[in-house]
């Protein structure tokens, strides 16, 4: 499916987007009538009583009497806004507005947007914490590493409902459903290809891992000093488990280096990292997936006559890496299914229900993801991730294919 590409709009347009007819992207609308004195008496004094005392009765009974199961927190402190950096929290919630608009949009969960003023990780996971009664689940973004990793892991802890980093998460499922496709078009398999990462923060250490749980041969990190190595010591938590579980080889040096025969780049570094000479040095029908964005480590049209498969974060190429392919269903699925976490299964199955939803013989060097605006994915998603989470046991209920729930 076509998207439109080479948007292009001033300042000014994008400031009167944000604040003509209200400020902001998003609004809070009652879901229930509010036109008569009953309706007023059954939404708040006396009625609101009865549900009040089943939740306090039975707390599983939330879902069925509030919001809280379809509603997700969007969560910062604005030390990682998108290329942008630490702008701090008020300055994030154009961003996290945004997000939750699109939570709304693509999937119909609702949204609120909080931003934490604070860059103390404990301050942040203790007033996360707080919020679980409220919500039925938790994105966490643009938080920078490596206090994203500490944050995200004592929250999933500490709560009995998913909470998810998308930055790290989104981008390494999308990734993985990417390379699945592409893989298919050069005739390789994930057990097979080593895979050269260019840049191991947040979004790069969770692809490193997730691609290591679908079952790829190899993973090489590389960071600012170069390679990392195996048997080698990092400060960087994330760096040392990329370095005690990849480059089997020991491989060592530059990108330059470790790139030669290696069959997949991926950057989410820097613009203009990745030398052309690298490229080449690639084993047989390299695919690679420059995704630094606004520009890439390498610009599509210096690499496409030496790559077999090319793919960036940009909307105005092909291929375009995009979270949005895959939080929406990762959430729609696990809150339909009350799950308590979403694990690397959940993960999993949403990367490859996104490379499934192109078939085998639609598959082209530009067409390898699914456009974001394709409605068949939110739905693929959901369901698998559904599936997943009844079969690793963090379900809390039976979701049927026509999405009814189960009694």
């Amino acid at each position: 499916m076509a998207e439109e590409s080479n948007v292009r709009f001033t300042e000014r347009e994008a400031l009167f987007y944000h604040s003509t007819i209200r400020p902001g992207k998003i609004e809070i609308i009652a879901s229930k009538p509010m036109a008569t004195q009953r309706d007023l008496s059954l939404a708040y004094s006396p009625g609101v009583a009865v549900p009040v005392q089943a939740i306090a009765d039975d707390p599983a009974t939330a879902y069925d009497y509030t919001a809280k199961g379809n509603l997700v927190a969007v969560i910062t402190n604005g030390t990682a806004i998108l290329g942008m950096g630490n702008l701090g929290a008020l300055a994030a919630k154009p961003v996290m507005e945004g997000k939750a608009a699109l939570f709304k949009r693509f999937a119909d969960i609702d949204s609120i947007d909080i931003e934490l003023d604070s860059q103390d990780p404990d301050a942040i996971i203790a007033a996360v914490a707080m919020m679980e009664p409220s919500f039925g689940g938790i994105n966490l973004e643009d938080i920078k590493a490596p206090e994203c990793f500490i944050i995200e892991q004592a929250l999933r802890e500490r709560m009995k409902i998913p909470v998810m980093h998308d930055d790290q998460h989104g981008t390494a499922v999308v990734l993985l459903a990417a390379l699945v496709n592409a893989l298919k078009l050069v005739g390789k398999k994930l057990e097979d290809v080593t895979v050269v990462i260019l840049g191991i923060g947040a979004a790069g250490g969770a692809c490193a891992k997730l691609l290591f749980s679908a079952g790829v041969g190899d993973v090489i990190g590389v960071e600012r000093h170069g390679a990392l190595v195996r048997g080698e010591k990092y400060d960087h938590p994330i760096w040392q488990w990329i370095a005690d579980n990849g480059n089997k080889r020991k491989k060592s040096g530059s990108l330059s280096d470790v790139l030669k025969g290696a069959d997949v780049f991926v950057g989410l570094s820097r613009p203009n990292l990745l030398p052309l000479d690298a490229v080449r040095s690639m084993a047989k029908d390299p695919i690679v997936f420059a995704m630094a964005n606004p520009l890439p480590e390498i610009s599509p049209e210096a690499a496409e006559p030496f790559v077999a498969v090319m793919a960036t974060g940009r909307s105005d190429y092909p291929n375009q890496v995009n979270n949005l392919l895959a939080f929406p269903g990762i959430f729609r699925g696990a809150l339909d299914a009350r799950a308590r976490r979403i694990d690397d299964g959940m993960f999993l199955a949403a990367a490859h229900a996104i490379a499934g939803v192109i078939g085998e013989d639609e598959l082209s060097n530009e067409y390898i993801i699914p456009s974001v605006f394709d409605k068949r994915v939110v739905d693929a998603v959901r369901h698998a991730v559904v599936a997943a989470a009844l079969e690793s046991g963090v379900a809390r209920r039976t979701v049927a294919q026509d999405d009814e729930p189960m009694a």
